[in-house]
């Protein structure tokens, strides 16, 4: 057998700190690796495998499609994207859906939205402010909006016209908004910068600011949604509109796909030639998305997630009694986090990989989980389990 690891240091950039293992196949929450070791997956491919691996939802949609059509150009139409555009729309409170293939993407169209917005009727406003810890995506416009330095400075100077405000915030929101502002951006859940919650009544304030001072409100749903939190996008369980959502990730269950949805008198003003994309709106990627979509809405599966998480959470804040280092226990639906009292996440998810569970530290002293939304209750427990045991071989000499 190649040494695939080997493999992979000769002939890929490295740019990623991967963990060592090859995985060849997986079902459901569980993966193999090619000297068949079985895993617990709870990364989810960083929550886009909201059905798990090989669903045949979402590998029917596939193979059917493939069979049909698999491309053809935004210069004709073709039923998957409509059908896709009108689920997201009849189950939001949005009214348009553009299509691109990943979140960033759907980031880069939401900022050019607002600024043509800002362009056609504020005078050319088109500055966005922006939170700290969050984080919206790679390419140059998606990275100046994100708010996590190391992730900017070493690739500055950046697209202008962002500022970043510590999280939970309103009067830093406030001071930061001025005659040029057009929209502020953020995530209802902050997911890369820890699974960090918004303060009880944040969102809703930001929403008062923005409807005050005629700013659109961006939400970059690109992790939370699609069940992810327990709803079918975090905004419904603050009860809060955006005027522009962003989404990605699990929207069509492991294939790439990107989407920003909009208000009908704000996405009138992309108008044709303003923005588009050559894969966008392929047919298999749209395809695979209403097959996810459908199966998520008609089968309860953000109700799934919802229990679920107060099994997982349960199980996890127990072990604030057992582990001091355990120091809280964040986050909603099937995207947890648990906080760490020191920076050995790392540690806690190489103990978890040895012991048969995949989990990621999001940040140094914080361990995220982002299982199917169809998660069993034993496989929560049994991932519960071996995280706990981790914990313990890691800090064993603090451990009670």
């Amino acid at each position: 057998m190649p040494d695939w690891v080997a493999e992979e240091h000769r002939y890929l950039f490295q740019n990623y700190g991967r963990q060592p293992v090859v995985i060849e196949r997986g079902e459901g929450t569980r993966v193999w690796d090619v000297e068949g070791k079985e895993y617990l997956d709870f990364v989810g491919g960083l929550a886009v495998n909201v059905l798990g691996h090989a669903h045949p939802v979402v590998a029917n949609a596939l193979a059917e499609q493939a069979k049909k059509l698999i491309h053809t150009s935004n210069l004709f139409y073709t039923t998957p994207m409509i059908e896709l555009a009108k689920l997201l729309v009849e189950n939001s409170c949005l009214d348009r859906a553009f299509f691109c293939n990943s979140g960033t993407e759907a980031i880069e169209a939401a900022i050019k939205l607002a600024r043509r917005w800002g362009y056609d009727t504020r005078n050319g406003a088109y500055e966005i402010v922006a939170f700290l810890d969050g984080f919206h995506g790679r390419t140059t416009g998606a990275l100046a909006a994100t708010g996590t330095a190391r992730y900017r400075e070493p690739f500055e100077p950046l697209a202008t016209g962002f500022s970043h405000v510590p999280w939970n915030d309103l009067e830093a929101v406030k001071a930061a908004t001025t005659d040029r502002t057009v929209a502020i951006l953020m995530e209802p859940i902050q997911g890369e910068g820890g699974v960090n919650m918004p303060a009880p009544g944040f969102l809703r304030a930001v929403r008062d600011w923005c409807n005050e001072n005629n700013l659109l409100l961006i939400f970059d749903e690109i992790q939370t949604g699609i069940g992810r939190t327990g709803s079918l996008f975090a905004y419904e369980q603050e009860g809060v509109e955006p005027d522009i959502m962003c989404l990605a990730k699990g929207l069509a269950g492991g294939v790439p796909i990107g989407a920003m949805l909009a208000r009908e008198e704000i996405a009138a003003h992309l108008v044709k030639g303003d923005h588009g994309t050559t894969f966008g709106a392929n047919p298999l990627a749209t395809a695979t998305g209403l097959a996810t979509m459908k199966y998520v809405i008609e089968n309860g599966l953000t109700g799934q997630a919802a229990r679920g998480s107060d099994r997982l959470c349960t199980r996890l804040r127990s072990m604030e009694d057992r582990l001091p280092v355990v120091t809280e226990v964040r986050g909603r639906g099937m995207l947890i986090a648990i906080g760490l009292g020191a920076d050995i996440s790392a540690e806690v998810v190489e103990a978890c990989r040895q012991r048969g569970l995949l989990v990621n530290n999001v940040r140094p002293n914080a361990v995220r989980l982002m299982p199917p939304l169809n998660t069993s209750d034993d496989e929560i427990d049994r991932a519960c389990d071996i995280l706990e045991a981790a914990i313990v071989a890691v800090t064993a000499p603090t451990a009670k």
